[in-house]
């Protein structure tokens, strides 16, 4: 029997979604991830930006000032890239309950939606990147990691249109 390559390919995007981590799989996974607790005060990290090939295209780092206030975070960044471009995001994270959050900033399109269980955190968003003579959105699905008092991973995918077209990989670090 003949089996079409949209059918093929329609079985590999199934099999594939059974393969994905889910925020569950972290539920026992310590130390809390606690995301108001890591980033009151300041935070440090370090970065890359990669395309579709994984090829690196960028560098940065980052000072973080992050303040609680109720069920509020206001997080300030301050990013230094590689080429000397240095850039400001402030976000204001509202916790919803239940370990979910939402949150906003000025290239945040909409409001960006998290939850945390176990030592992980899934935020995701939609994004307007800028690029030398354009803008573009794009769909952000990161997931960061706490790896003890001091140490988080983050490790984004960045998507256009559903296809991955690059990802982004951090680590911050507490004083």
């Amino acid at each position: 029997m003949r089996h079409s390559l949209k059918t093929w390919s329609l079985v590999f995007m199934i099999l594939l979604a059974g393969c994905s981590a889910e925020l569950k799989d972290y539920q026992a996974s310590q130390p809390a991830f606690d995301l108001f607790g890591y980033f009151r005060g300041e935070t440090r990290a370090w970065g890359m930006v990669q395309d579709y090939s994984d090829k690196q295209t960028r560098r940065f780092q980052v000072v973080i000032q992050g303040d609680v206030s109720g069920d509020t975070l206001t997080l300030i960044e301050d990013f230094v890239f590689d080429d000397g471009e240095e850039s400001q995001r402030v976000w204001t994270i509202t916790r919803t309950g239940d370990g979910h959050y939402q949150g906003t900033a000025d290239d945040v399109i909409g409001v960006a939606t998290g939850q945390e269980i176990g030592n992980a955190l899934q935020w995701q968003y939609d994004f307007l990147l800028k690029t030398d003579d354009s803008e573009v959105t794009v769909s952000f699905d990161d997931w960061l990691f706490r790896q003890d008092d001091k140490r988080l991973f983050n490790v984004t995918t960045i998507r256009k249109f559903g296809l991955e077209v690059g990802k982004v990989t951090l680590f911050f670090e507490k004083d």
